[in-house]
């Protein structure tokens, strides 16, 4: 078994699809609409299926806004770079809520930024010759 993809539910999916391409640098991979029960998917991601666990976005028409309640965490991507990550973030208009440093109790180097919908990204700093170094 392998994980496929992570699906946030989005206020606004332009504006999401712009944060996570030209933010995080993920490509859009494919975009689809179903009228009859008023939805919208578009799916990002590092790569496709089934080598790179995608992104879905998932917009239900007419609702701009959801609660995001107490059991999200947050979404992982790994970076060789974290802070030129975290500076790249700032200068396409993303927001960093925790610069670069050791993670509470360890040594792991991790930052966070906020999507535009509020979801928690977690940028953790690996090299991506070490094997399990995550997406790229």
């Amino acid at each position: 078994m392998r994980i496929l993809h992570t699906m946030l539910r989005v206020g606004d999916l332009q504006r999401s699809i712009d944060f996570y391409t030209k933010v995080l640098g993920m490509k859009l991979l494919r975009q689809s609409e179903n009228p009859e029960y008023k939805y919208t998917l578009a799916f990002l991601g590092y790569g496709s299926n089934p080598e790179h666990a995608e992104l879905e976005l998932t917009y239900n028409w007419g609702v701009d806004k959801y609660e995001l309640g107490t059991a999200y965490g947050h979404i992982a991507i790994s970076t060789e770079d974290i802070v030129g990550a975290c500076a790249a973030v700032k200068a396409n208009g993303g927001q960093v809520t925790r610069e670069p440093g050791p993670v509470k109790g360890g040594s792991t180097v991790i930052a966070f930024v906020v999507d535009p919908d509020g979801y928690k990204i977690e940028l953790i700093e690996r090299s991506f010759d070490a094997p399990g170094a995550g997406l790229r």
